[in-house]
């Protein structure tokens, strides 16, 4: 069977369009992927869940009495808990005006194997009463694991 030119040319064009937008669509889903920021509780960090070396947010509150700041440098360290679990976190740079103790947080940066979070960025929201929905979730979360695991304790 022997296909007429013009049909084999439509059909080659067809070819060739669907080819360029599968390569698009890959390559739009790998950046993509690349690019996704998951969210960790301190929880989720003790328990091995987080990734090592890899960028992601963690949340939670700052522990009280646990800020450490450098005398030579913009280095601050803390505590950052969801009242079940702590993790250290460092940080070098400038937080945010309302970044206190007690106060609700969402860190990016990435887990080093030694379980310090190294932060490159620190949010803190305006209001004081206001507390990231991540956090939020992340503490009910430890406080009903928690309560849980007092009651199978009895």
């Amino acid at each position: 069977m022997v296909m007429h030119p013009k049909r084999k040319k439509k059909l080659i064009i067809i070819l060739a369009l669907l080819t360029g937008v599968g390569l698009i669509v890959g390559l739009v889903l790998y950046a993509l992927s690349q690019n996704i920021n998951l969210f960790f509780s301190p929880s989720d960090i003790a328990a091995g869940k987080a990734p090592l070396e890899q960028r992601i947010r963690a949340g939670g509150m700052v522990r009280e009495g646990s800020v450490v700041r450098a005398q030579d440098s913009l280095q601050v360290e803390f505590v950052m808990t969801d009242y079940a679990q702590d993790v250290k976190v460092a940080f070098d740079g400038i937080l945010p005006d309302l970044f206190r103790e007690g106060q609700g947080i969402v860190a990016q940066g990435k887990l080093q194997a030694n379980g310090v979070f190294v932060a490159d960025e620190v949010l803190a929201k305006h209001d004081e009463n206001y507390m990231p929905p991540e956090v939020t979730e992340a503490i009910d979360q430890a406080h009903k694991a928690s309560q849980q695991a007092g009651e199978s304790a009895q």
